[in-house]
């Protein structure tokens, strides 16, 4: 039960009360299903489907600038399934990846070789091709760049693996860098943000950066389980002669100079991620970039130093998820909770560490550029008697319950495909 795991967290509870009785609307207001296309309503079935965690920001983003970005994740969706795929042969893959961009301008293009659980973004592609080429020439410029250089960028590394830190720069640049570029272009194209956005590639590329290092930290005992490796050897052969070993417990103290070499490394990024949100000036791009940016400082300062990476997957308690969700609207509540987040870290870090003097360098840079121009900038406190907290503990608990069969009960309103901020 989600609630029980934000017993110790009042405000969590708070606000997953407000977010399921409709506070959710604040961030993603209700779409205009009936107005659409049917095959742009496919979309964002599809959208739904493929997506827990940017789904509710695409839907939440003003005018033509939701659609663009919605068929761009679907696009980019799509070239990923291909590069997941592991029963698809080097050889058919490689070509596949290369010349998915053309496939935009190939109205009956469609691949039905894929045993991945997304494969229906490319089973029924022409449905999201058609809607593309129904775009914007801006836009479709900028998601057919951005589309031809990623499947270039994971050709390249399907046949060698993340070796030094530079290359998982790279990599990470592929997957993820480029589709912040993107991102930042269709901004500046639709003109809800000013052209230095989209043409500041270095801070577009960070925030990519930031998001996947995160994850690809987070997943390590995941991707473990199904033979793949994206922790840089550079990094894990410095404290262990394969990188499956962090897995043993008597590879444990490892396993942790590793994480906390890595985690060090994506928090250098973070700087980058404050300056990028400085200059974002409309309300739905800025709740769309920053939601998953505090997201990945909360997930990184979980990870720090913890030994559950290497036995299970570390992840934030909803109740959290949600309060940032809904705290996340504007710079300041931003830098404040990068500043709680990383401050979290330094009690955390060890003198023993190797990665030590580095570690508390970057935390404090974070806590610089996160005060700076925000002297009232808190962490949030709470004083709440046992006996109160007890009190509304147990009637959180009973009115959950009720919430929750209300919202079964009323299920059937929703249109059919789409899911709420939670994922469901």
């Amino acid at each position: 039960m989600d609630i029980l795991k934000s017993l110790g967290h009042p405000e969590e509870i708070y606000n997953l009360f407000k977010f399921k009785m409709g506070g959710c609307r604040t961030v993603m207001p209700k779409l205009d299903y009936e107005s659409m296309t049917e095959s742009l309503r496919t979309c964002y079935v599809y959208l739904n489907q493929t997506s827990r965690s940017f789904a509710a920001v695409i839907q939440a983003l003003d005018g033509e600038l939701r659609h663009a970005v919605c068929i761009f994740y679907l696009v980019l969706r799509a070239l990923d399934t291909v590069e997941d795929d592991m029963t698809i042969p080097l050889d058919r893959k490689v070509p596949l990846l290369q010349d998915f961009h053309s496939f935009l301008y190939q109205p009956e293009w469609r691949f039905t070789g894929s045993q991945e659980k997304d494969r229906q973004v490319l089973e029924d592609f022409p449905t999201i091709s058609v809607e593309f080429r129904n775009l914007g020439q801006e836009y479709q410029d900028v998601i057919v760049d951005i589309c031809r250089r990623m499947g270039v960028g994971m050709a390249e590394f399907l046949e060698k693996k993340v070796g030094s830190m530079t290359e998982w720069d790279k990599y990470c640049h592929y997957v993820a860098g480029l589709v912040g570029v993107g991102l930042s272009q269709l901004f500046s194209a639709s003109q809800l943000e000013e052209p230095e956005v989209g043409g500041d590639t270095e801070l577009a590329n960070s925030m990519g950066l930031f998001l996947q290092k995160t994850n690809i930290i987070r997943d390590y005992l995941e991707d473990q389980q199904q033979s793949r490796a994206f922790w840089p050897q550079e990094a894990w052969s410095k404290f262990s002669s394969g990188l499956e070993d962090f897995a043993e417990p008597q590879h444990l103290s490892s396993g942790l100079a590793c994480l906390n070499l890595l985690v060090t490394d994506a928090l250098r990024h973070v700087p980058d991620v404050i300056s990028y949100l400085s200059r974002l000036r409309n309300q739905s791009v800025f709740n769309f970039c920053a939601i998953p940016q505090v997201m990945a400082i909360a997930t990184l300062s979980a990870c720090y130093n913890n030994p559950m990476v290497f036995q299970g997957v570390v992840k934030i308690r909803k109740g959290q998820a949600v309060t940032l969700m809904m705290q996340a609207t504007n710079m300041g509540a931003v830098k404040s909770i990068i500043a709680q987040y990383s401050q979290e870290m330094v009690p955390k870090v060890c003198v023993s560490d190797p990665s030590c003097e580095r570690t508390l360098h970057m935390l404090a840079l974070i806590r610089e550029r996160s005060l700076c121009g925000d002297s009232h900038t808190h962490t949030h406190t709470h004083h709440l008697s046992p006996v109160y907290l007890s009190a509304a503990m147990l009637l959180a608990a009973l009115s959950w319950q009720y919430l929750s069969a209300t919202a079964t009960a009323t299920a059937t309103t929703t249109p059919p495909g789409t899911t709420d901020m939670q994922g469901h």
